[in-house]
């Protein structure tokens, strides 16, 4: 690498990218395992068959959010405004826990598979998924 100190190097990761897509994707997949792991508390007391449909509507959610959460940083208050949604949710909510799952499980499954998607990156088994990835 060559020694510039211009602008541009100064914001240049100083490690490979395959040590980048790593803490990235453990970062996302702890994210996505904290409401994966309230919503699995929450569906305790539910029948199976209840628990089934509930985890079968989560999941679609999370392909969803999987392909279409690629935001821009101007979305970063949204973000941050959704952070306090779900915590508002998660502690004064008037809807049932069981129905909160739904929703938790389709956030943190749209955060987990991203995660997965970025650890194969890393290990490069599929290759490049984004547009921006260079090897």
């Amino acid at each position: 690498m060559i020694f510039n100190p211009g602008f541009q190097n100064k914001f240049n990761p100083a490690v490979r990218k395959v040590w980048l897509h790593i803490s990235a994707g453990l970062g996302w997949l702890a994210v996505g395992l904290m409401p994966i792991g309230f919503a699995s508390r929450w569906l305790k007391p539910v029948d199976f068959s209840t628990v089934l449909s509930l985890v079968a509507i989560g999941l679609l959610l999370a392909i969803g959010i999987y392909f279409f959460a690629i935001q821009g940083w101007t979305s970063y208050p949204l973000v941050l405004f959704m952070i306090f949604l779900g915590i508002y949710l998660r502690t004064y909510s008037p809807f049932p826990k069981p129905l909160l799952a739904i929703l938790y499980l389709g956030i943190g499954g749209g955060h987990c598979l991203p995660a997965c998607t970025t650890l194969s990156i890393s290990h490069g088994q599929f290759g490049p998924r984004f547009p921006w990835y260079e090897s």
